[in-house]
C-alpha cells in the first residue's frame, strides 16, 4: 500500500509553521488557565531546545506557532514534549489519567520570506476566522496570540502594512483538518 504522507523536512536554523489539534477537536484548552498553561509550556519547551517562537495563537481545540529551529531533527521531540507535558497537566486539572488530549500535528517548513509573512498573517488573523474577535481592529483584544506583542514592538501601522503587503492565504484546507 502506498504511503500518501510526504516526507518531513527537518532543517537546522529554519522557520517552521506548526498546527496542532486536540483529540476529536474537543475544547480541552478552552479555559484561560489551560491556554496560559499551554502558552507557558510552548515557550519553556521551545527555549529548552533553543527554538525561537516568532508568532503564536491558541484556541479551545488547536494552536498555531511559527518558530525557528536550532536543530531541525529535534522538531518531533519538541512537539512531543509540549503535547506530553500539557496532556499531563490538563488531565490533572480534570482529575483524569491517561486520557488522550492531542490528536496530531502538522509541520510545514517555511520556504521564503513571502511564505513566512503570509503564515505570520494567517496566525494573527486566525482569531477572526474562528469567531473569537470580529474585526482586524479588535485583534489586539484576543490575549492568546502574539498579535498584541507585535503591535507593541513594531506599531499598528507596521502590522496593517504587513497584512496589506502579504495577503492572508487560507491554509486551512489542509492545516486545520487535523
Amino acid at each position: 500500500m502506498k504511503n500518501h504522507r510526504p516526507p518531513h523536512i527537518y532543517i537546522d536554523n529554519q522557520y517552521y509553521f506548526v498546527t496542532a489539534g486536540t483529540f476529536h477537536k474537543i475544547g480541552y484548552i478552552g479555559e484561560k488557565i489551560r491556554k496560559d498553561l499551554l502558552k507557558e509550556l510552548i515557550f519553556n519547551v521551545m527555549s529548552d531546545y533553543k527554538y525561537l517562537v516568532d508568532a503564536w495563537v491558541i484556541f479551545d481545540n488547536h494552536y498555531h506557532i511559527i518558530f525557528k529551529t536550532s536543530s531541525g531533527k529535534l522538531l518531533p521531540k519538541v512537539i512531543a514534549a509540549i503535547h506530553g507535558k500539557s496532556a499531563i497537566e490538563i488531565n490533572k486539572i480534570d482529575k483524569k489519567t491517561g486520557r488522550q488530549i492531542w490528536y496530531q500535528y502538522w509541520d510545514y517548513c517555511i520556504r521564503n520570506e513571502q511564505d513566512y509573512w503570509r503564515h505570520f498573517n494567517y496566525v494573527h488573523h486566525n482569531p477572526i476566522k474562528h469567531g473569537y474577535v470580529d474585526t482586524t481592529e479588535n485583534l489586539n483584544t484576543y490575549k492568546f496570540s502574539s498579535f498584541g506583542g507585535w503591535v507593541k514592538k513594531k506599531g499598528n501601522d507596521w502590522i496593517i502594512d504587513c497584512f496589506k503587503k502579504y495577503p492572508i492565504c487560507d491554509f486551512t484546507k489542509n492545516e486545520d483538518d487535523f
